[in-house]
């Protein structure tokens, strides 16, 4: 994405903000989050639908007066929509109404206010950039579209819009699958999910040079080195800390590409063996070898990358159990206070 990057950016530089298209809390947060800010305060519950609950009238209601051309504004007029519609709802359906759901009732119903001129469009806030998105629709093994479809029509019924039909809602959850985010906290705990499509341009690398956090429900793209101008920014979208196959698997799953990053080209070379022990490889049990054990390529066994032992996957994974039972043990004695009797217990 090389237009993002105009001029230099030194390390902790802001190179993007977004607020979300859409968003909604986690399901095990629907109870202590405020839908519109996701704060946590004096929550109090829509007295029509009794799903989505506010921290206060700043986000339901008084927003609408108070602040005429603001976010809340929006919200509280998308959610007067999205109210009608769940109270149509039995509340033997109301027990299907995942997050996911929610998003793509909210989603759509956004792009009626705009399309309608209900609410104010932007340039980095339509549902043109939304429909810019890639969904690989082509791609996604038929268990998950069955997954789709049924979700689809849920939403169908929920929406009951002319001009929406069951195959392109379930086109747009493939395309939320792998453009949607996670909302996380300061500590990286998760609390909801929400749709930036301008984030979700910015391209991946393991080897990045940029990194999205969030304040509150706002995507923040940080330098986390200097980028020279006109040096495309990169973002990763999985955990790095895995050896390239690890890396590889999750990008080819769910967004559907294989990544050719200065770390992901080295794959089989020395570094990248080294890497790769170092990160998720077992000390060989040969006392004479200094090597470590890698998954094979069939996902069947552990071999030493240096000597050639080779252990069984399940024998592996009876180590990999016993030590977690360990690790568990010393952290609940140490939680507990009883730290000089850790080495004694375990």
């Amino acid at each position: 994405m090389e237009e993002l990057q105009r001029a230099l950016s030194e390390k902790g530089d802001v190179i993007l903000s977004e607020e979300p298209y859409v968003s909604v809390p986690n399901r095990t947060s629907t109870d202590s989050r405020c839908d519109c800010c996701f704060t946590s305060s004096k929550l109090r519950r829509c007295s029509v639908c009794q799903v989505v609950r506010y921290c206060g009238s700043t986000c339901q209601v008084s927003s609408y007066f108070t602040y005429p051309n603001s976010a809340q504004k929006s919200d509280w007029k998308l959610h007067s929509l999205e109210c009608q519609a769940l109270a149509r709802l039995g509340k033997d359906r109301l027990k299907y109404l995942t997050p996911s759901i929610r998003l793509m009732v909210k989603l759509y119903l956004k792009r009626k206010l705009q399309t309608e001129k209900m609410i104010l469009c932007s340039a980095v806030d339509n549902y043109n950039l939304v429909e810019a998105l890639v969904s690989h629709i082509s791609e996604v093994i038929e268990k998950q579209l069955v997954l789709y479809a049924q979700m689809a029509n849920l939403v169908n019924l929920i929406l009951q819009l002319p001009d929406i039909t069951v195959k392109e809602i379930a086109e747009m959850f493939s395309k939320l699958a792998c453009n949607a985010h996670t909302i996380c906290d300061s500590e990286l705990r998760p609390l909801g999910t929400g749709l930036y499509p301008v984030t979700s341009i910015i391209n991946h690398s393991c080897f990045s040079n940029a990194v999205l956090v969030f304040e509150g429900k706002m995507a923040v793209i940080r330098a986390v080195q200097s980028i020279p101008k006109g040096t495309e920014v990169f973002i990763s979208y999985i955990e790095t800390a895995g050896s390239t196959m690890t890396r590889q698997k999750a990008l080819k799953e769910q967004y559907y590409f294989t990544c050719t990053c200065p770390r992901c080209i080295k794959v089989g070379q020395y570094d990248d063996i080294q890497e790769s022990a170092t990160l998720e490889g077992y000390r060989c049990k040969d006392n004479g070898c200094n090597g470590f054990l890698l998954c094979s390529s069939d996902n069947n066994s552990f071999i030493c990358q240096q000597c050639g032992l080779t252990r069984d996957k399940e024998d592996i994974k009876k180590i990999t159990g016993e030590v977690n039972l360990l690790s568990e043990k010393a952290s609940m004695l140490l939680s507990s206070g009883r730290i000089l009797r850790c080495s004694d217990e375990i």
